[in-house]
């Protein structure tokens, strides 16, 4: 919708200053700078948002407590290099299944935002949800819309120092929970507290925390919708997965326009007017402080807001609801909307493949990993007995969760002296480093470089194998 820009003729006497260009009247554009006031609305919208805000904040601070085999169920050791979730270890030789996993989630949030716009903005993205949590507290401490406006406005005092000390001291509270929960992902959570609070936590560990409870404090807290409109990338590449089909945020300007005030017992047909009685309650409820009115807009994050907002009023007013729905292009013309399109299911079928081969590569990882390293400082040597020995490293990881007993064989030749365990017990998630030697009578070699195979196999699983060559170097 386009907008008329009121310019002022600058005084003579003002050549070389800088001249403020001004709205027009009516805009509900915002500047980055500007404060946006928002209103608390209640409806069935909020209502659903607030309880999945609820249950993905108990999940997220609830999930790094838990306890899976004695062990912290979920830990994302970056420092040792190994990603414990439950039952599964992941290790930088797993890196397959963290790509088909980051693929999978990509691929279901292209899915999600064809079908159905930005819900994971409006509803589950934690930029949103810890907004909401501090403009909570927010409300709860300086008071309304109203009030907090005019306690902006008035000179600070005695209330005002407490309100605002008050309120950012929740703030930090908050941001200071959320970091040391996000750093117990990685580190273990029980010791993290402990240590933190009793000052005796690592240095990396400390940083950590205080570089997450600033970027909390200050993204939730002072940057909010900024962080949506001008640094977030998803509301840029968005409207590539849009079509007419997409459900969205939007006002039925059929049924709306013209817009305008009136009474509750009057007949807007008779003034010549839509259902829209131009109230701002819509622009209010934004935390983005868009007009919705004016059309889809990038900065919409379809949290809903305003639809409540605007049921609220039409209840009042005695008019039908959804004046401001979650409906489609499509619809808003008079047509119906299709599911089922080729963008739509070419996302869904991608998911489902990428699903299956993420699924297919959990099932058949080998929980066992195996590398040899020959001994570069000395390439060959004789022994007493005439044989040609070489010296090998054998690095065995465990990358289950439980220990296990493993066997360790050479093979390439009919006759190899093997000079080391040939069994081993290895704790689950554990690298395990032995030297071992081989030995071969001259006899048997018919050339410098020989292939031989180094195996190692689970006592207690037949499946649980791996094989790795290597080359064994004589004076042939």
């Amino acid at each position: 919708m386009q907008q008329n820009i009121e310019v002022k003729d600058k005084a003579p006497d003002s050549v070389g200053k800088p001249v403020k260009i001004q709205p027009a009247k009516g805009s509900t554009q915002h500047a980055p700078t500007d404060r946006i006031y928002v209103r608390d609305v209640k409806g069935r919208v909020e209502t659903a948002r607030r309880l999945l805000g609820f249950a993905l904040m108990a999940l997220f601070l609830l999930l790094p407590w838990l306890t899976y085999q004695g062990e912290q169920a979920i830990l994302l050791n970056i420092l040792d290099q190994r990603f414990r979730i439950f039952g599964l270890t992941l290790w930088p030789q797993d890196l397959t299944i963290l790509a088909w996993i980051f693929m999978v989630s990509a691929f279901a949030l292209f899915l999600v935002t064809t079908l159905w716009g930005r819900v994971w903005c409006g509803f589950t993205c934690p930029q949103t949800t810890w907004t909401f949590i501090f403009m909570w507290f927010e409300r709860k401490i300086e008071g309304s819309r109203h009030q907090r406006m005019k306690l902006d406005q008035r000179p600070m005092d005695a209330d005002k120092a407490m309100r605002k000390v008050l309120k950012h001291v929740a703030w930090l509270l908050v941001a200071l929970l959320t970091a040391l929960t996000f750093v117990g992902y990685f580190t273990d959570i029980r010791q993290l507290f402990g240590e933190f609070f009793l000052l005796q936590s690592g240095a990396w560990a400390t940083g950590s925390v205080i570089f997450f409870t600033l970027a909390t404090y200050g993204n939730a807290g002072w940057m909010r919708e900024i962080m949506c409109t001008h640094i977030c990338p998803y509301a840029r590449f968005q409207s590539a997965m849009f079509d007419k089909d997409t459900f969205i945020v939007a006002y039925d300007e059929k049924r709306g326009e013209p817009r305008g005030p009136r009474g509750r017992k009057q007949d807007p047909r008779a003034l010549g007017l839509g259902d829209c009685i131009d109230c701002n309650l819509c622009v209010q409820v934004c935390p983005t402080g868009i007009d919705i009115r004016n059309g889809l807009q990038y900065e919409c994050i379809n949290c809903g807001a305003c639809i409540d907002a605007c049921d609220n009023v039409m209840e009042k007013m005695g008019y039908p609801k959804k004046l401001i729905s979650f409906t489609t292009e499509r619809r808003l013309e008079g047509g119906k909307t299709k599911v089922f399109r080729l963008k739509s299911v070419g996302y869904g079928a991608a998911l489902l493949v990428l699903t299956a081969l993420l699924v297919l590569d959990i099932l058949f990882r080998v929980p066992l990993e195996l590398d040899v390293v020959r001994d570069r400082n000395t390439l060959f040597r004789e022994n007493q007995q005439g044989f040609i020995e070489n010296v090998y490293q054998l690095r065995i990881i465990n990358k289950s969760q439980q220990a296990d007993t493993f066997r360790i064989e050479v093979s390439g030749l009919d006759e190899i002296d093997y000079m080391g365990p040939t069994e081993l017990r290895i704790e689950g998630g554990e690298v395990y480093t032995v030297p071992v030697t081989v030995a071969i009578d001259p006899y048997f070699l018919d050339a410098s470089l020989i292939e031989i195979r180094f195996t190692v196999s689970s006592v207690s699983d037949s499946e649980v194998e791996r094989t790795t060559q290597s080359n064994f170097l004589s004076t042939r």
